[in-house]
């Protein structure tokens, strides 16, 4: 596995993949050195994420290989079609996976999406709209979903 560091607005954040896609993408809560010579492997995935930051790109196009079970696959494939700019709860995730009472366990699979903004985990709410448990932190869920957002807020002080 090729493994990478490059710098965003949300910290400095860890690629790892290889010729069968990517694999990881973590949001480091540390100060780390950027990689000089990113490898072949994942240039795309470094391009991408900067062209998100920048507000260029709306949607992912890379080979994915994230490591997982066979639970947290569905949850995770299920997370790639919420539309950027939308929201889902929980409770719809569980819905849309054909087990209500499975929301424990999809919230559980959520929190483990090893593919920071790339599977957007960061799209899922809690039912009455709160910025339930983000694993990067909900200062980043909330950057991110006003990123996202077709309506910019802007800041009084």
């Amino acid at each position: 596995m090729e493994t990478c560091i490059m710098s965003s607005p949300l910290g400095f954040t860890k690629i790892v993949g290889d010729e069968h896609g990517i694999a990881q993408v973590t949001v480091l809560n540390s100060e780390e050195k950027e990689t000089d010579i990113i490898p072949v492997e994942l240039e795309d995935c470094v391009i991408q994420l900067k062209e998100y930051f920048e507000g260029t790109r709306s949607e992912f196009n890379l080979i994915l290989n994230p490591q997982g079970t066979p639970f947290q696959k569905s949850v995770w494939k299920q997370l790639e079609t919420i539309p950027y700019g939308k929201t889902f709860s929980y409770l719809e995730l569980s819905k849309q996976l054909g087990d209500i009472k499975a929301i424990r366990a999809v919230a559980n699979a959520n929190g483990k999406n090893p593919l920071w903004i790339i599977i957007p985990c960061h799209r899922v709410i809690g039912s009455d709209g709160s910025l339930t448990g983000y694993a990067g932190g909900l200062y980043r869920k909330q950057w991110l979903l006003e990123h996202e957002s077709p309506y910019k807020q802007q800041r009084l002080f």
